[in-house]
């Protein structure tokens, strides 16, 4: 459905150019739930936002559904179905939710909007007619922002650490909703997130560290490295019975 084939980037810092990217390569099939993850730092967000059109590669190419989108806008790429969700979403002041909703979805609010208000954790009733302004919290825009992609019918929903500003109770909320969206719709999901349950999810887990995908693997082998490095941490495992860190643990 998606294919990232060799694909470069090199932006500009305050030291002149930096590769941030070299060689990418993984695949994206109709209808799986994928997760990127990796160390900070390491290219996921970068990568993300290069299927989504807000950096052009330098070099190598992208396709979807066998179309080459190497170049084509942001907006070209959202009309031919792709979403993103962002770490840290923008703050539409002087829209409401009920409006921001009806334009991600094309439609007058319905009881699908409410829906997927329910399903990111937020009430109907107490959000639909409120101005998304500096009351929101950062958790409650972010929120409101995956509600936006649930409202769209997408080829591709991209969620770049959906965890973050969620609680516990409403974080099983989105984990449900993200089963459902694959179940129910004919979505390829791509999630970038470390949390444990997210990655359950995936079908396959895409390792993205200095840069390029280090590895592609499946999520049993992952959560099995996380449990072994937890059993294995001196600092945790004393922690966990007395309370206690031991300053020069080097794990």
């Amino acid at each position: 459905m998606l294919e990232v084939k060799n694909v470069g980037l090199t932006l500009k810092g305050d030291e002149g150019e930096v590769q941030v990217l070299k060689d990418v390569n993984f695949t994206l099939e109709d209808k799986k739930i994928y997760v990127m993850t990796g160390p900070n730092g390491g290219g996921k967000s970068v990568t993300a936002k290069t299927i989504m059109g807000i950096h052009q590669p330098t070099s190598g190419r992208i396709l979807l559904d066998g179309v080459d989108i190497t170049h084509k806008e942001i907006f070209e790429r959202a009309r031919m179905g792709i979403g993103y969700a962002f770490q840290q979403p923008a703050r539409f002041k002087g829209i409401k939710v009920r409006e921001l909703l009806e334009i991600a979805s094309g439609k007058n609010a319905s009881a699908d909007t409410c829906d997927h208000l329910h399903d990111v954790g937020l009430c109907a009733q107490d959000y639909l007619d409120r101005e998304i302004n500096a009351s929101f919290s950062g958790g409650e825009v972010k929120r409101i922002e995956i509600a936006t992609i649930l409202a769209r019918d997408l080829k591709l929903a991209i969620f770049d650490e959906p965890e973050a500003g969620i609680d516990l109770w409403s974080m099983q909320r989105l984990t449900e909703t993200f089963e459902k969206m694959n179940k129910k719709y004919n979505t390829t999901i791509l999630i970038i997130s470390h949390q444990e349950r997210i990655l359950d999810l995936a079908a396959e887990v895409i390792m993205v560290a200095e840069g390029t995908v280090s590895e592609i693997t499946s999520r049993e082998k992952i959560l099995g490295e996380i449990s072994r490095l937890d059993s294995d941490c001196r600092c945790r495992r004393d922690c966990s019975r007395g309370g206690k860190a031991i300053a020069g643990c080097d794990r």
